[in-house]
C-alpha cells in the first residue's frame, strides 16, 4: 500500500524558515510529479509549489523567492524549503504525488495526511 508521511512543520516566527519532508513508500514503481498543497482555515486547498521527475519546478506567486521545492528520486522524498515566513503562510500543508504502483502502470493522485505551519509571535 502506497503512503505519503509529510513531517516537519511547527511554530515558527514570522521571518524564520521551516523545512517540510514528504516520504512516499509502500510498493511503488514509480513517480511522477510531486507537489505542495496548504489550506489555511475556511479556505479552500491551494498550490503551493510543484516539481517533475526532471527536477522543473513551478511556484505559486505567493510564495515565488521564499520557497524551493525539490526532490529526492532515489529516496522517493519531496522536499520544500521555507523562508522569510510571513502569518499569511499559517496553514495545514499537504504532499500530493503522481504514483504508479508496483501492480499498476497507471498513474493516480496520493496524498499525505497534512501538516501544520504556524507562523506567529
Amino acid at each position: 500500500q502506497v503512503r505519503l508521511v509529510e513531517s516537519g512543520g511547527g511554530l515558527v516566527q514570522p521571518g524564520g524558515s521551516l523545512r517540510l519532508s514528504c516520504a512516499a513508500s509502500g510498493s511503488i514503481r514509480s513517480i511522477n510529479a510531486m507537489r505542495w498543497y496548504r489550506q489555511a482555515p475556511g479556505k479552500q486547498r491551494d498550490l503551493v509549489a510543484s516539481i517533475t521527475t526532471a527536477g522543473r519546478t513551478n511556484y505559486a506567486d505567493s510564495v515565488k523567492g521564499r520557497f524551493t521545492i525539490s526532490r529526492d528520486n532515489a529516496k522517493n522524498t519531496v522536499y520544500l524549503q521555507m523562508n522569510s515566513l510571513k502569518p499569511e503562510d499559517t496553514a495545514v500543508y499537504y504532499c500530493n504525488a503522481d504514483i504508479a504502483p508496483a501492480y499498476s502502470v497507471t498513474l493516480r493522485g496520493y496524498w499525505g495526511q497534512g501538516t501544520q505551519v504556524t507562523v506567529s509571535s
